[in-house]
């Protein structure tokens, strides 16, 4: 048996250059970038990058060759081979002028489909659902671009079709569950299939150009090619589970993609806006689906009451409420509030909601309509305002689907400073550090029914270590005189009974009990509370014992763990950092806020002078 030459296998063989891959496929690089971004075929990094690239030391791109092969079998690979023929012939007929030909081959274009390739990277339905947070924010963000060289305006109205086709399933199963407002735009996570998708959407800004190349937008487009098929598949599915008809109906006057629209921006996001105020077609008359939570929550109480049985309960108990957070209320929002997250929340929690029908289109109800509950502005000051309704900010809405209540709206009125906005996605028993608007918040505490007697104790003030102390050494006396009575009493009536047999017996008797009721009222008074005594902590003494343990910790670990150990060490001095900075950060802001306030108190009290 011959034996192998250096670089004949092991991992010089398992990878191949992309050069090679080239060769080998004989595409050029647009198209083999092309075919890896549908296929989901991306580059490898090596254990040991001197023997992949067969001991060449310059840093290459690698793929596996299994990677490689498994792309050879692809069809379109063909397509991709046609499109080039089809270049040469075309560019071939332009040169010499043969119209009547080029008409012909431009009507035979090649057609790449990528419906297989979308069913053979997502066998089942759950897999595509895993994978849709990508999906949804490159095509949300897409929807919003306007016609450009290289993202033609038909791909981003395909974009706004299928996101709004996706919305309003959210608004129609309120599977919508968190939000979340930060500069990059809205978050937002719903509950699909028992699935938690999160995407975010952009804050609309009118496009600008780039002045330099700082974003492949045609690497984008591809990408946008193979989710707009997958999107319209998830869909498709998802429509038919809660009985829509799909493609959903939307009015005539809305999602016409006509010149006049598709050149003016503000019309082409107005529509969309619109287009999720309108209720959708369906295949039955059910309209809700409140009695499949009841199924489930009578099949989770004969399950038991283990702990976490009784933790879905409580959580299915939260959900079927949020469901119908904003059930009987009615929403107008201002011309310049951001409108579109709102409608999504809005809508998704049983609400009804419009807008100025002079400005926008799709309105359902004026503003002049008296059974509007709430009003959402944002600005300093309004000069007309009703008294049957409430006008708060936008981030009262976001607040109250986080909290999964309606929040009292005196701290969300018109010119208020608002309460801060709390991210919904950390753990609230996280490591890290906690703001103290997330520790003190009164809707994490439980409130539990208290008697009078412990609300009259608990007036009392525990700094008052006088009024506290002669109120224990009184009910301690008290007891005291209680429990002497007894046993005098207890005595008389046994001397009373006293019969010339068993006199001696019942002295006897009688001393025993004296003697035990003497030692346990001794026990008794010896059972005071006092108060205790500070201990001040050395810290210095504790940063130094917690060094030792380190040093300790050090040593026990192995030699071939120690780079572990250091790495892990290396991160948790960079939590404690981050974690030092923040609350110096905040004790900053705090101490300015208390010299603003001082110096506000100065100004009142001089003004009134």
């Amino acid at each position: 048996m011959r034996r192998p030459k250096k670089y004949e296998s092991g991992e010089a063989q398992q990878y191949i250059t992309r050069r090679a891959a080239l060769r080998k496929l004989q595409l050029s690089l647009n198209d083999f970038r092309r075919l890896c971004i549908i296929k989901g075929v991306y580059p490898r990094e090596p254990k040991h990058r001197r023997r992949a690239q067969k001991g060449a030391s310059d840093i290459k791109i690698l793929y596996h060759a299994k990677d490689i092969r498994f792309l050879l079998h692809e069809p379109i690979v063909w397509t991709l081979r046609d499109y080039k023929i089809f270049a040469k012939k075309t560019g071939r007929d332009r040169a010499i002028k043969d119209f009547r030909n080029l008409k012909r081959r431009l009507a035979q274009f090649p057609e790449l489909k990528i419906d297989h390739i979308v069913k053979e990277r997502y066998p089942t339905f759950i897999d595509a659902i895993k994978d849709l947070d990508d999906c949804l924010t490159l095509l949300f963000l897409f929807s919003t671009f306007p016609s450009l060289r290289l993202i033609p305006r038909d791909q981003s109205a395909l974009c706004r079709r299928l996101t709004i086709e996706f919305l309003h399933y959210i608004i129609a199963s309120k599977s919508l569950r968190k939000v979340f407002i930060s500069i990059k735009g809205f978050y937002f996570q719903a509950d699909i299939k028992g699935q938690k998708v999160t995407w975010i959407l952009p804050h609309y800004y009118p496009f600008k150009p780039h002045s330099k190349e700082e974003v492949d937008f045609k690497v984008m487009s591809i990408f946008v090619e193979f989710y707009s098929i997958m999107l319209g598949f998830v869909n498709f599915r998802l429509y038919h589970s809660q009985n829509l008809t799909y493609p959903p109906q939307f009015p005539a006057d809305v999602l016409i993609d006509s010149e006049k629209r598709l050149n003016d921006e503000s019309s082409f996001i107005s529509d969309r806006i619109a287009a999720l105020n309108f209720e959708l077609v369906r295949t039955d008359k059910i309209a809700e689906d409140e009695d499949d939570n009841a199924v489930d929550l009578e099949l989770l109480e004969q399950d038991g009451d283990s702990r976490r049985i009784l933790k879905m309960k409580k959580e299915a108990q939260e959900v079927s409420r949020l469901k119908v957070l904003f059930k009987g209320l009615k929403f107008f929002i201002n011309r310049e509030v951001p409108r579109e997250p709102l409608v999504i929340l809005i809508r998704s929690f049983g609400g009804r909601v419009s807008w100025d029908s002079t400005v926008f289109s799709g309105a359902t109800f004026d503003e002049t309509d008296e059974s509007i509950t709430h009003q959402i502005v944002d600005r300093p000051s309004l000069s007309k305002q009703y008294i049957s309704r409430d006008y708060v900010q936008p981030q009262w809405v976001f607040d109250c689907v986080n909290k999964r209540q309606l929040l009292p709206t005196s701290k969300y009125f018109i010119g208020v400073v608002l309460p801060p906005h709390l991210s919904p996605f950390v753990e609230p028993n996280r490591d890290a550090y906690i703001p103290p608007e997330e520790v003190v918040d009164p809707a994490l505490i439980e409130v539990h029914e208290q008697s009078d007697e412990e609300l009259s104790e608990d007036n009392i003030d525990p700094g008052n270590s006088e009024i506290s102390q002669n109120l224990m050494d009184f009910h301690l006396q008290k007891a005291y005189q209680e429990e002497n009575d007894e046993v005098e009493h207890s005595v008389e009536h046994l001397d009373g009974e006293k019969t010339e047999e068993g006199s001696d017996e019942i002295k006897d008797k009688n001393l025993n009990i004296k003697e035990k009721e003497k030692r346990r009222l001794k026990e008794k008074n010896n059972m005071t509370v006092e108060s205790g005594k500070v201990c001040k902590e050395n810290k210095r003494l504790l940063r130094k014992n917690k060094i030792e343990e380190h040093r300790l910790q050090a040593r026990m670990v192995k030699p071939r763990h120690r780079n572990l150990f250091r790495k892990l060490i290396r991160e948790k001095q960079v939590k404690e950092k981050e974690e030092w900075l923040l609350k110096k950060k905040r004790r900053l802001i705090d101490q300015s806020n208390r010299e603003a306030k001082k110096a506000c108190k100065k100004t009142k009290t001089t003004g009134v002078d």
